[in-house]
């Protein structure tokens, strides 16, 4: 009797550990190949970079370069690149331009300075 407990034990920790999570990614690469348009900048599987051009039933047209269209089968697509936002500088990432400072190689030749001696 304790035997079958264990056994049913490790069936339900390895459905959660391993089938769960692997139907949920299942799931979430259908959901991203039935959202891919034209226009989207995408990742094959394969590491290629391009911009879908043509999207067909279980294929789609993709722009590797410009005027290189590249004909993909739709599994073999690994997602789809966000666009980067730009950079808003911070007021800390910018130097004090009060001349108290000095550029880093000055004060890198001025710490050596008093060693040579």
């Amino acid at each position: 009797m304790q035997f079958l407990i264990i056994i049913v034990l490790l069936l339900g920790v390895m459905w959660v550990l391993i089938i769960r999570p692997q139907k949920r990614r299942q799931l979430q690469q259908a959901q991203l190949l039935s959202t891919v348009a034209e226009g989207d900048e995408i990742l094959t599987a394969g590491g290629i970079y391009g911009t879908v051009r043509e999207v067909e039933e279980d294929s789609l047209l993709v722009e590797i370069a410009p005027g290189t269209n590249v004909r993909f089968a739709r599994r073999a697509i690994a997602g789809k690149v966000e666009p980067d936002e730009p950079d808003e500088p911070d007021e800390t990432d910018e130097a004090p331009d009060d001349g108290e400072t000095e550029p880093a190689e000055e004060q890198e030749q001025a710490s050596v300075e008093p060693n040579r001696r």
